[in-house]
């Protein structure tokens, strides 16, 4: 299935160079945070559901196509949608991507650029999953360690892939906090 929906937000964000978004999607009166990550490849679509602790990502092909089969996370997605089986009228994944494929917003709005915390919500399988508020930078330049792959890891999947690169390439560790008040607005790392 083409999300042709997705078309006019990524002109946006890439003329405002931002590679990260947030925005709000209604389906069968449940909110989801949708987020839309072009620093990665393939891009991917992350829709997550807080109050059901419930979460899937769907990668984003050349074209901007996906595969609206959902396996193992069909059935989560039905159960937190309310739907029971009804052999009159099955519910397809492709039924919950056409209506989202109308829904997507066409501008970017800069303050949805989505918070660390924000994506470590849903993106759970990183080290120290508890600690997901952004707390600065850690230099390994004077203390003659090496950043760890972990380490490197929950930056790439949290902060994106800029964040990742530089770490890499500078020696940087990022640090977390699980105290929201020690939290600090992310900067690339120098």
């Amino acid at each position: 299935m083409r999300l042709d929906g997705l078309i006019p937000l990524y002109r946006d964000m890439k003329d405002q160079g931002l590679n990260r978004y947030k925005f709000d999607f209604i389906f069968n009166k449940v909110h989801f945070d949708v987020f839309f990550f072009i620093d990665e490849s393939p891009f991917k679509l992350m829709f997550g559901v807080k109050m059901k602790n419930f979460y899937f990502e769907i990668d984003l092909h050349k074209g901007f196509k996906i595969n609206t089969y959902l396996g193992e996370k069909y059935g989560e997605l039905c159960k937190v949608l309310g739907l029971e089986y009804d052999p009159n009228s099955s519910f397809k994944s492709s039924y919950f991507f056409q209506e989202f494929n109308q829904k997507i917003p066409s501008n970017a709005h800069r303050n949805s650029y989505p918070k660390p915390y924000e994506v470590a919500l849903y993106r759970r399988d990183v080290e120290e999953a508890d600690k997901i508020y952004f707390w600065g930078w850690l230099s390994h330049e004077t203390t003659g360690k090496n950043v760890r792959p972990e380490n490197l890891e929950k930056t790439r999947i949290l902060l994106g892939v800029d964040a990742y690169e530089a770490c890499k390439r500078n020696n940087i560790s990022s640090k977390w906090t699980d105290d929201k008040r020690k939290a600090i607005t992310v900067t690339m790392p120098e």
